[in-house]
């Protein structure tokens, strides 16, 4: 049985890279600490939107775009204006733990 297009046409298919939604994985690690943040604020927050994660988000984005795992985009565009640069962000390990 033969395999193929339908009719037996055998055009060449050349993929294109979406435009936005997915970008190259962190194959050497370069954002792995910003990413682990981000994740665990997320957790800490019950993924809420939360201004501290939304700052962890964007010093992870910025980590991708300096080290060309997406392609640099203005804040605006990403929904991330008006945060400070850096802030001093509550260190998740130093929570006191929740009851039980």
């Amino acid at each position: 049985m033969a395999s193929g297009a339908p009719g037996g046409n055998f055009r060449t298919w050349t993929p294109t890279p979406p435009e936005r939604g997915s970008f190259p994985l962190d194959h050497f690690g370069e954002c792995t600490e910003q990413m682990t943040k981000y994740l665990q604020c997320l957790k800490f927050t019950n993924n809420q939107n939360s201004p501290n994660c939304r700052i962890l988000a964007k010093g992870y984005l910025r980590c991708r775009m300096e080290h060309e795992l997406m392609e640099k985009s203005d804040w605006e565009s990403l929904g991330l204006i008006n945060l400070p640069e850096k802030q001093n962000v509550v260190n998740l390990q130093d929570q006191p733990e929740q009851a039980k």
